[in-house]
């Protein structure tokens, strides 16, 4: 038998650093498969508030408490997810939840009456939050740090697509067939995706003896910091370390006035055109769900290439790039809702949404650079807590009630002002970043 040194057996193959790469795109493309479906489910509801109304006779109050309901359940199960997820397989959460929300979904096709509506959009909220509270640290961590913000750009990239696929297929299912079996069809995907994230390989996990050997366990990926044998798990008292960690909590700051806004016009906007402009549910699902998808693509990729262009020689880049456009969304929001023109409003709406997902790859990018290694999924969690806590998990409900007194178009109007705070808040915190940065590269 042929002597071979230590230092041959060490050293990755040309063929293990193929089969690696082929492995990380895999998790990327299930990932994002995954993300655009969870959008997906949870932007057909709002193509659907006006047959959903018609049907069951809901005020605009009760409405947008169907999208609040979702929000308060997600981001209480969060917190609890993300600690469990760091202490066991991420996959297997990952999988449960994409099955649990599709359920969910499906069942919302079932309901009744705007009771058991209410309580299925709940249910939403604890399959989401299995996948939200782990996928982009699962997602960040196969990939290098000098290619997280493009990766996590791909990775947001599913969130205006899915949005805009929810909006089209509600708006032209709901119209054609009715609300529940665009519901149906909503649910029917997601069980087959939750198959196949079974079958991922959480990044956390060291490969077994041998797998270098097998094309289906590729070793961990360059730039993951995490490890199987050495990974302490945390403690729920770990949670108050974020509080204390200036970028982390100027990030969720940022990204919870970002919600409070962005969400309301996710619930809400399909409606205003019905309204405002006279438009069928198709034709105002069709038509936001396009504007959504464009803008969303070429802010999330420009958003996340113009960061890692930046990051060689500023890594403030992640707040700067994201507080600018956030910033740069506000008056165009307005111009939207303002607009006595269509055209005018049409085209400032889709200019506000690509200012606005700037911030998609870099702030979760952020998170990932400012947080210690094995506590990532509980950041993730706290980051979702709060952030629907004081963003969206109350805002399409406060829009329906001054709707309700005032119309719709006032109560969008406030919104509209939470963005730029959020790009306040992002100029404030790029002040910290680097220190952070590095105290975190030193725990790890």
């Amino acid at each position: 038998m042929p002597f071979i040194s230590s230092d041959a057996l060490a050293a990755p193959s040309h063929q293990d650093s193929v089969r690696s790469r082929s492995a990380s795109r895999w998790a990327l493309g299930i990932l994002v498969g995954i993300n655009l479906l969870n959008y997906l489910d949870r932007q057909i509801l709002y193509a659907l508030l006006p047959l959903i109304q018609a049907d069951l006779g809901a005020t605009d109050a009760q409405l947008g408490a169907l999208a609040s309901a979702f929000m308060l359940v997600y981001m209480c199960a969060a917190p609890p997810v993300g600690y469990w997820a760091d202490r066991s397989s991420r996959k297997n959460w990952i999988a449960f939840g994409v099955g649990f929300w599709s359920l969910a979904t499906l069942a919302s096709g079932l309901a009744a009456g705007y009771r058991q509506l209410f309580w299925a959009r709940a249910a939403v909220g604890i399959g989401e939050s299995c996948y939200g509270s782990v996928s982009p640290s699962f997602v960040a961590e196969q990939y290098p740090k000098s290619h997280r913000a493009r990766v996590l750009g791909y990775f947001s990239m599913a969130i205006p697509v899915g949005s805009a696929l929810g909006y089209i297929s509600g708006g032209l299912i709901g119209e054609a067939w009715g609300w529940r079996q665009a519901f149906f069809l909503a649910g029917i995907p997601g069980l087959l995706l939750a198959a196949l994230a079974f079958r991922l390989r959480d990044p956390s996990t060291p490969a077994p003896s041998g797998a270098s050997q097998r094309p289906s366990a590729a070793p961990l990926p360059r730039g993951s910091a995490r490890s199987g044998a050495s990974k302490s798990h945390p403690s729920l008292g770990d949670y108050s370390q974020l509080s204390r960690n200036s970028s982390f909590v100027s990030c969720t700051l940022a990204m919870a006035a970002m919600t409070f806004g962005l969400g309301a016009y996710a619930v809400w906007m399909p409606t205003f055109f019905t309204r405002n402009w006279g438009m069928s549910v198709s034709e105002a699902g069709t038509l936001f769900g396009i504007l959504t998808v464009v803008s969303g693509i070429a802010g999330s990729l420009g958003g996340g290439w113009l960061a890692d262009r930046w990051m060689s020689g500023s890594p403030k880049a992640y707040f700067i790039i994201s507080g600018a456009g956030l910033l740069l969304a506000f008056p165009l929001s307005l111009a939207a809702l303002l607009a006595d023109r269509f055209a005018i409003a049409a085209s400032a709406i889709f200019l506000a949404e690509i200012c606005a997902f700037l911030n998609m790859g870099p702030l979760n990018a952020l998170i990932v650079s400012v947080t210690k290694v094995p506590m990532r999924s509980m950041a993730f969690a706290a980051n979702i807590f709060i952030i629907h806590a004081l963003g969206d998990a109350m805002s399409p409900t406060i829009v329906g009630l001054v709707s309700d007194r005032w119309g719709l178009r006032p109560a969008l109007l406030g919104a509209a002002a939470a963005l730029a705070v959020a790009g306040a808040i992002c100029l404030w915190g790029s002040r910290t970043v680097e220190q952070d940065a590095v105290n975190a590269e030193a725990a790890a």
